[in-house]
């Protein structure tokens, strides 16, 4: 997906710190190289500021979701959960 007006996407890092990401590719990389460097899941939250952005995600349903609560902070949360299993002969 391309990066869209208004559509963010938060991962938190290592740290706990918050990282924004303007596009989905983006935050499924980094948020799949955190979860497998520390095996933990990682929530990808997806940000829609606007109808516009909120269609980008959602379609019309997406529309629907945001006009309900257009001040909601999260408007999808997709989790991560990847792990190693080493050399595998």
């Amino acid at each position: 997906m391309r990066a869209v007006k208004n559509l963010e996407f938060a991962v938190n890092d290592h740290s706990g710190r918050e990282r924004i990401f303007k596009t989905f590719d983006a935050a499924c990389g980094f948020a799949v190289a955190m979860a497998t460097a520390n095996g933990n899941h990682h929530n990808i939250d997806v940000l829609a500021w606007s109808e516009a952005a909120a269609r980008a995600w959602g379609g019309e349903e997406g529309v629907e979701s945001y006009r309900e609560d257009p001040d909601a902070s999260v408007t999808d949360r997709i989790v991560i959960k990847a792990e190693r299993q080493g050399r595998i002969a």
